[in-house]
């Protein structure tokens, strides 16, 4: 009777942390639907941009804050204030009645986001033992690979049949039942410091670093962009001196000499900037030179995203069986064949071609994720798993960001010099294999951890995060 009551929490906690995942993978694409609507209704056409830079801006700087804020003051705690945080800019951005109302408000969402996704792996390192750890990393891998389908088809409904503040207002009661289930059903089971010292100037300049590198790409001057780029790179050589001195460093370095952490953000890093460089060019093909409307472009990535599901769940059953990298390498060449096909694009390429080179890149890149994740996670102790998680999504979204201005910026040189879209094309994917090329190396590089025998020994029960009674 105590085991079944004890699985119950455990389930309405993983339902929980599951509808935090879904609103923050939601929240990534189904705005970008509703846009053309908000800048007709409020006008601000030239502030177009910053509605999706402030939240990229704002989610990626706290993430490593939350991660270290959730190894000194708990993960509950952290989510809770991420998630409210989130809501409450949800609000506002559904009430906005201006363009500069609305940024605002994404601010404050973004600055909410960035616990969700980390701080939400942290919790099921709580809840799940090892063995189970990988099945429940691939199945949010899965999830958030669908509801990132669903975002601009969801995001197209609400706006055709009720009002563009609806997108965000879809939030609250799904959030409101994510802080209810959280607050009330789960309890760290760690005693944390009552007074932990707080690496205030690690935060403000890592801070600095990454706000400024990420505008640097952003800004379309060459002058701002090199001033920007600079002042990141200032402020991060700043960063690591401040953390070989601080007495409780905001990002321990000593981390990056494990395999699983170094080598995994390496690979994160540049697969990521592969992934989200190279793809975004996919419905801009079918649109411009196979003449397809945006939705039949949108319908069209779903292959991807499913093929994506399907093999992070299934690479999250392998973890318990197999290496990080034995699951890796595979994925990694599988997305690179996938990448391959992709380059040979042009006018004749059938949407059939088109979708069987799609669903090969999913197969490929569906494990990576949830692989690189439980690794880090899994390579350290419990009082460091939060700047570890934190850490492996901060490297994931910079390269991401950063991919996408670079491949850009190839696609737009090759235009230039007098090439049509889809020779420029491949260009991007063959670049993007070489981005693949360096994570494959990177990979290989994390050596025969797993999943089980890496669980670092600690006292308490490793399969509960919630309360016993």
């Amino acid at each position: 009777m105590e085991m079944e009551k004890e699985k119950r929490r455990v389930d309405l906690v993983t339902g929980g942390v599951l509808m935090g995942l879904v609103l923050s993978s939601l929240d990534q694409t189904i705005v970008s639907t509703a846009m053309p609507t908000i800048t007709k209704e409020l006008g601000g056409l030239s502030l177009y941009s910053w509605v999706f830079a402030i939240y990229m801006l704002t989610s990626t700087t706290s993430m490593p804050i939350y991660g270290k804020m959730a190894d000194l003051f708990g993960p509950r705690k952290m989510y809770l204030i991420g998630l409210f945080l989130f809501l409450s800019g949800s609000l506002l951005c559904g009430m906005a009645n201006s363009m500069t109302g609305l940024i605002a408000a994404r601010g404050i969402q973004g600055l909410g986001a960035g616990a969700l996704m980390p701080v939400a792996f942290i919790i099921v390192g709580e809840l799940y033992p090892p063995e189970k750890r990988g099945k429940f990393q691939g199945l949010f891998g899965a999830v958030f690979a669908i509801t990132s389908i669903l975002g601009p088809t969801i995001g197209g409904i609400i706006v055709e049949h009720l009002s563009w503040g609806w997108i965000f207002f879809i939030n609250l009661p799904i959030g409101i039942a994510s802080i209810f289930i959280i607050a009330l059903a789960f309890r760290d089971q760690r005693q944390y410091d009552k007074k932990p010292v707080i690496d205030w100037y690690g935060a403000a300049s890592l801070s600095a670093a990454i706000i400024l590198i990420l505008l640097s790409l952003v800004m379309e001057s060459r002058e701002y962009k090199i001033g920007l780029g600079g002042a990141g790179i200032l402020f991060l050589g700043l960063f690591i001196w401040i953390e070989t001195k601080a007495k409780e460093p905001l990002l321990p370095l000593s981390l990056f000499r494990i395999p699983a952490i170094g080598y995994g953000n390496l690979a994160g890093f540049f697969v990521s900037a592969a992934l989200f460089g190279a793809i975004a060019y996919i419905p801009l093909f079918v649109q411009e030179v196979r003449g397809a409307s945006p939705s039949e472009a949108g319908f069209l990535l779903v292959p991807l995203m499913l093929s994506a599901a399907i093999s992070s769940t299934l690479g999250g059953r392998w973890m318990a069986k197999a290496s990080f990298r034995a699951i890796l390498i595979p994925s990694l060449l599988i997305m690179a064949t996938g990448f391959f096909l992709l380059s040979t694009m042009d006018v004749g390429t059938t949407n059939t071609q088109l979708v069987s080179y799609l669903i090969v890149t999913g197969l490929g890149m569906g494990a990576i994720y949830p692989a690189l994740g439980t690794a880090a996670h899994s390579a350290v102790k419990p009082q460091d798993r939060g700047v570890a998680m934190s850490t492996s999504q901060l490297f994931r979204s910079i390269g991401g960001t950063i991919g996408v201005s670079v491949l850009g910026s190839i696609v737009e040189w090759r235009m230039r010099e007098g090439l049509v879209f889809n020779e420029a094309l491949h260009d991007v994917f063959i670049t993007g294999l070489f981005l693949i090329g360096i994570s494959l190396i990177a990979s290989i590089r994390l050596g025969n951890t797993r999943l089980l025998d890496k669980e670092p020994r600690h006292s308490h029960s490793s399969n509960s995060g919630v309360p016993k009674q």
